[in-house]
């Protein structure tokens, strides 16, 4: 298991770009993140996530807030490389990145902005209230479950499925 005791000097050092530091805690958390991936993975995908894993752990180590946090952070990115993996073998991922630029790069700029109200117009008013607030508005998390009277977990459950049917609007 990570010692955040133990590794927060060199994980303060890695944030500043020591590159002998970011060396010696991949090294560090090699086994740790290998053992999540074989919890997460698919037996098929273990060698994959933890690369992708290690990856990002090299390129997102600033964006680490609290060394105390440091074994969470790693555990998700290795929990969401895995599910980023596994949606690619099974074909399970429904919005498509590549699809979604095509079509972007192929839209004109006027015919987007209609299709973007249309897809806004179809939701159900609970959904395009929440989208609105959020990426329009700009309210946050809290200020939109303090505003809607739910919960910021609700807030963001709600948050995900209108963008969802806004994609599934858009790609269809």
């Amino acid at each position: 298991m990570i010692d955040t005791r133990i590794l927060a000097p060199v994980i303060v050092a890695a944030q500043e770009g020591d590159a002998a530091a970011l060396d010696q805690l991949l090294r560090a958390c090699h086994p740790d993140v290998r053992r999540y991936a074989y919890r997460h993975c698919l037996i098929s995908d273990v060698d994959d996530a933890v690369q992708e894993a290690l990856l990002v752990l090299s390129r997102r180590l600033r964006s680490l807030r609290a060394v105390a946090a440091f074994p969470g952070w790693l555990f998700t990115i290795v929990r969401r490389e895995c599910r980023r993996l596994e949606r690619h073998v099974f074909g399970l991922d429904v919005f498509d990145e590549a699809r979604m630029e095509e079509w972007l790069a192929t839209c004109p700029d006027e015919a987007l902005r209609v299709d973007l109200v249309c897809a806004l117009e179809s939701l159900p008013a609970h959904y395009r209230e929440v989208v609105l607030l959020r990426d329009f508005a700009g309210l946050t998390i809290g200020a939109l479950a303090t505003r809607l009277a739910l919960s910021p977990a609700a807030v963001k459950s709600r948050l995900h499925r209108a963008r969802e049917l806004v994609r599934e609007y858009l790609i269809a």
